[in-house]
């Protein structure tokens, strides 16, 4: 990594941990920084708090003082997720202290190029598919997945030389605290309404999303969603050369024609051939193949990637094929877009969808459409009654209401026949059964094991 002396001496305070808030704070000690961690988890239920401590690094917890912020500190670098209403935020703002997200301290120490991921939908898969292809066939360096990808982007830095990618995942939260953030290619997969409770309005989140590309220059490459007209138009205030990518029409950059994946007139692969169904992850793979390109991979390498590429985990992973049905694991989709986007890849009339969860108070008509169709749905957690209206409205016969995730899977067995599809696409947040969507998808895992 670089050895940056910009911050010896400085005083630091590191709001909340979690992972990227102790490499972080490891990371700024190691740096000469007069760090201060403070998180509201009480010291004895705090591992990571009392790791720091033994370091030599001043931790306070158990609550968040206000009265901390006015000690003299000139950076905060805080947990993506903590908003900026929140109190020690606040007062930071108010004192002109700069407040920056984690993923800047990687950029300042990174010697690896960065490739950075940012959009609505698809980040983690197309973040992950950038990272496979640029592996396929390598002999020097690689390509490290970071970032919002659950890798800290500041201890992934770290370890990088400048043989390798740092491969970054950014969210709008993390992107929202940077400065001079720099990557060499980025890409923006989507643009939709999201996160509007963090970010207070749309406009916000958008700039967020598009503060990816502040620092790039006309050495830089910017890889953008054609199909969205309001990308279109915020393409028109960057500095970075726009590479396009579209499924719906011919495009100076990655487009589907006739079935088939191209890049400026060069024929790449079939579509069919893709690893992962679905119309968003052909988006995705065009994203992914327009970065290869700008990275001059062959094309044997990107189809040979994208072929073998099976998805990640809880995102339309493929589970297993019992009795001839294939189970797919989506728990990600947290929100109506994500389960569109699920169902468009399968034929409704083969699937049985499983669904529900945490009730933020929104309807489900948006929903309707995208149901039309399906063989079955099985509905769970707080918006059960919400979602079997909407399926009712969408023609629906087979709607069965269960407890969980758990007891869907057997009822799903039952209902499928061979050929068919179990889909786990839940349409909303995991939070009234399940800490995160990861253990949700997992207890829906061992739900087919069981069978």
């Amino acid at each position: 990594m670089k050895k940056v002396t910009k911050f010896q001496n400085e005083k630091v305070l590191v709001l909340g941990l979690a992972k990227s808030g102790v490499s972080a704070a490891k990371l700024l000690h190691d740096l000469g920084a007069l760090v201060t961690v403070n998180d509201g988890k009480p010291f004895n239920e705090n591992p990571q708090a009392q790791e720091l401590l033994e370091a030599g690094i001043t931790v306070i917890t158990g609550s968040h003082p206000i009265e901390l912020v006015d000690e003299g500190f000139s950076l905060m670098v805080k947990n993506p997720g903590i908003p900026y209403t929140h109190p020690m935020v606040a007062r930071a703002l108010e004192l002109h202290i700069s407040v920056i997200t984690e993923v800047e301290l990687a950029y300042l120490i990174s010697e690896a190029l960065i490739i950075g991921i940012t959009g609505t939908n698809g980040k983690t898969t197309t973040t992950t598919m950038i990272a496979t292809i640029l592996n396929e066939n390598r002999t020097k360096g690689q390509a490290r997945l970071s970032g919002n990808i659950g890798y800290p982007a500041s201890s992934v830095a770290q370890e990088a030389t400048n043989d390798d990618e740092l491969v970054m995942e950014l969210s709008s939260f993390q992107l929202k605290g940077t400065r001079s953030f720099h990557p060499h290619i980025a890409v923006i997969t989507n643009l939709y309404e999201a996160h509007i409770d963090y970010h207070q309005t749309r406009a916000d989140y958008v700039a967020s999303k598009w503060k990816i590309q502040a620092n790039m220059t006309a050495d830089d490459y910017l890889v953008l969603n054609w199909q969205q007209e309001e990308v279109r138009e915020l393409a028109k205030t960057t500095q970075a050369q726009v590479v396009a990518f579209s499924t719906t029409e011919k495009v100076d950059g990655a487009y589907l024609l006739d079935g088939n994946l191209y890049y400026k007139d060069e024929l790449i692969m079939p579509a069919d051939q893709l690893g992962v169904p679905g119309s968003h992850n052909i988006e995705n793979a065009l994203a992914a193949i327009a970065v290869a390109k700008l990275m001059h991979v062959e094309n044997s390498a990107i189809q040979s990637a994208l072929s073998q590429f099976h998805g990640v985990k809880h995102r339309t992973q493929f589970i297993k094929e019992i009795a001839g049905v294939r189970y797919y694991n989506d728990s990600k989709a947290t929100n109506i877009l994500a389960t569109q986007k699920a169902l468009a890849g399968f034929d409704l009339s083969k699937v049985v969808l499983l669904a529900g969860g945490l009730d933020r108070g929104n309807s489900f008509d948006a929903l309707i459409p995208s149901l039309k169709g399906l063989k079955a749905i099985i509905l769970f957690g707080e918006t059960k009654d919400k979602l079997a209206d909407a399926a009712k409205q969408a023609g629906i016969t087979s709607i069965t209401m269960t407890e969980n995730v758990e007891t869907a899977v057997p009822i799903a067995a039952k209902l499928a026949q061979a050929g068919d599809i179990v889909l786990l696409s839940p349409a909303n947040a995991s939070w009234d059964q399940y800490p995160n969507f990861e253990v949700r998808g997992d207890k829906f895992i061992a739900a087919i094991e069981k069978l």
